[in-house]
């Protein structure tokens, strides 16, 4: 008994068996069935006939293995187009197609000299030289036949002019008339949407003398179209485009029209499925500028803002054009809220203290204050802390409470130390500035042989963190500075009164330009980061440890251990500070591979920190080395290695992350 097995043709199969006769009106019209027979009868699973061994024919020639291709296709061409012709020539696509009929081969070769001048074009080659040549290869293990492409590309296209334009609402005034100054509002925004035509046509990327390629022309257009669409005209778009070939003299005239459309100007924030958190407090922490030119990263930073808040698993905001007054659209904000609780488990690891576990509970509406409430227990190989972290929502300044407490268990230079603080006071976070003020209770005691006294102290601080960098994740231009400042007093053995102190800054320098082979590129920079802190009070003032210093590790002193780098007791035993002065030169420089540029960096650095009790006494502890750095999705991952001068001892960091 015979058993009939037909398998459905995969669409791509069926696509490539049928593809090449569809176009060829003088194939007979038995032929595409009978392919089609001979390709549904190839295929894997299918059983027409009883599963016996053929008899060999002796006389017959034998048969390909499977998988053996068709044909072999060789290009022969400069470096600059084979690559591109290799990968894109429809050629390649029936290559493995069996049981491929002569005639169905020679239709493809004809075809070739048109695929090939069309890819050559995309690259600005227009008039180029080719041949295809078929040769049997009977004695080859590659394949029984190879193709051999053979292109003179020519000369290359360049662009000869670029008109870039703009349409026009009928009431804008003409550029000649927009030299006076401007009298009303309307007039101002005119003023303003010229200028930003004006930098558009400023920033365009494809300049007269410039190589012609299809892509370069496609990036150039949707680049001005972005520009447009980044900052008060949303729903720009492009009127018309043109680019007209000499293929004579290899010039190329391009013309590009873009049709700005209304400016438009933030409305009211619309929240579309909230059900357990107040709306309200959605727009307070998205602060959205309403009432502002349309700015598409503010849009950005107002739904990372709310996509960071921890009352919602996912936040999407986007721009209602779709309304009668573009100057006041509204932006709605597409949520999905979080879970009232939630308990998270994660472990971890760094080089500067190993492994870690930690369980987190949140709770985002403590009953009766509607605070959002962080309790965290945390273990790793230096500490053991238990913390918890109560906000509000911010009010419409921007400003929320905030009161918090932890107890720690950790290594503090030679010392254990059990510690303990109580914080509360209030907050603002902006675009580029963080603000806070607070009042602190703090609590020390270290342990061990001849430990340093308990302290305890209460203090009134004020923090403020500017960060102008051009990425907050990864960035590579841009600076940064943060300042605290702490007045307070020890309460016991005695009340003695202190001020702590504590600047940090960080920059990145410009040092060249690095370009791959293809002409993209990527800045090398020099990252300079220092650091300084100081407490001032009498010399027998208790403060406690927690408000001293100590330095070294990964972010701080690279060549040393976690915190080991500070002042020394009466009895030469390592323990925090009055005095610290930190500081690092970096330079990072892309790294091209093969020609082709990559996401990944090579660095060299040099550390050097210090900690002591008088500012005299600061002798720094200096750290040499190199590493590298990838551009992973949430930031920097760096692994370096360092050597610590003073220990002579080759130490490795790893960090993910940029953080200032």
């Amino acid at each position: 008994m015979y058993h009939f097995v037909l398998h459905p043709l995969p669409p791509a199969v069926l696509s490539r068996v049928l593809r090449p006769l569809s176009a060829r009106s003088s194939t007979p019209a038995p032929w595409p069935a009978l392919l089609l027979s001979a390709a549904l009868l190839a295929l894997p699973g299918c059983s027409l006939l009883p599963h016996r061994a053929a008899p060999a024919d002796p006389g017959a020639p034998e048969a390909e293995a499977p998988g053996t291709p068709a044909f072999a296709v060789e290009v022969r061409a400069p470096d600059t187009v084979r690559g591109t012709l290799e990968r894109h020539l429809e050629l390649q696509r029936f290559r493995h197609l069996p049981d491929l009929h002569p005639s169905e081969l020679q239709r493809l070769l004809g075809a070739t000299d048109a695929n090939a001048r069309e890819l050559l074009g995309t690259m600005g080659y227009f008039a180029p030289t080719i041949t295809v040549e078929l040769t049997e290869t009977p004695a080859s293990q590659a394949a029984p036949r190879t193709v051999v492409v053979t292109v003179e590309p020519g000369p290359q296209t360049h662009i000869a002019s670029a008109a870039i334009d703009f349409t026009r609402p009928a009431d804008a005034p003409a550029p000649a008339e927009s030299a006076a100054a401007p009298q009303s509002g309307q007039d101002r925004q005119q003023q303003a949407s010229l200028r930003q035509q004006q930098r558009v046509q400023r920033d365009w990327s494809l300049q007269p003398g410039q190589p012609f390629t299809q892509a370069a022309w496609d990036s150039a257009k949707n680049d001005g179209l972005r520009q447009l669409q980044a900052r008060r005209h949303p729903a720009a778009r492009i009127a018309n485009s043109r680019a007209e070939v000499d293929a004579d003299t290899h010039e190329a005239k391009l013309s590009v029209t873009y049709d700005p459309g209304p400016a438009y100007r933030f409305g009211a924030l619309r929240v579309q499925g909230s059900e357990r958190y107040d709306p309200d407090g959605a727009r307070r922490l998205a602060r959205l500028p309403t009432g502002s030119v349309y700015d598409e990263a503010e849009m950005l930073d107002a739904q990372l803002r709310l996509a960071s808040s921890g009352y919602y698993d996912a936040v999407f905001l986007a721009l209602d054009t779709d309304g009668a007054d573009p100057q006041a659209a509204p932006v709605v904000a597409h949520v999905r809220e979080a879970p009232l609780q939630k308990l998270v488990f994660g472990p971890g690891f760094s080089t500067d203290s190993g492994a870690r576990l930690s369980l987190e509970h949140i709770h985002n509406r403590l009953p009766g204050i509607g605070w959002r409430a962080v309790s965290k227990l945390s273990l790793d190989r230096k500490a053991k802390l238990a913390s918890t972290e109560w906000t509000a929502l911010p009010d419409n300044n921007g400003w929320r409470w905030f009161a918090g407490g932890q107890l720690q268990r950790e290594d503090t230079g030679d010392y254990e130390t059990n510690s303990g603080r109580l914080r509360s006071g209030r907050s603002k976070s902006t675009k580029t500035i963080d603000r806070s003020y607070f009042l602190q209770y703090d609590y020390a005691n270290s342990q061990g042989p001849n430990a340093p006294p308990s302290g305890t102290a209460v203090s009134v601080n004020y923090g403020w963190t500017g960060r102008y960098f051009n990425s907050l994740t990864a960035p590579t231009r841009g600076h940064g500075i943060a300042v605290e400042l702490g007045l307070g007093t020890t309460l016991r053995p005695e009340r003695d009164p202190f001020v702590r102190a504590l600047v940090r800054w960080q920059t990145f320098i410009p040092a060249g330009r690095v370009q791959d082979d293809a002409g993209q590129g990527r800045n090398a920079r020099i990252a300079v980061r220092t650091e300084a802190g100081a407490v001032l009070a009498r010399d027998g003032a208790q403060v406690p440890v927690t408000q001293l210093f100590l330095t070294g590790g990964d972010t701080t002193v690279r060549g040393y251990g976690y915190r080991s780098i500070g002042a020394r007791t009466d009895n030469g035993q390592l323990y925090g500070g009055r005095y610290l002065a930190v500081g690092s030169v970096e330079w990072q420089r892309p790294i091209v591979y093969k020609g082709a540029m990559t996401d990944w960096e090579s660095t060299l650095f040099v550390d050097a920190g210090a900690v002591a009790d008088h500012a005299g006494d600061l002798d720094p502890r200096v750290g040499v080395g190199a590493g590298v750095r990838w551009r992973s999705p949430v930031g920097p991952l760096q692994a370096d290695l360092a050597y610590g001068v003073k220990t002579k001892e080759l130490r490795l960091h790893l960090r993910l992350g940029f953080s200032f």
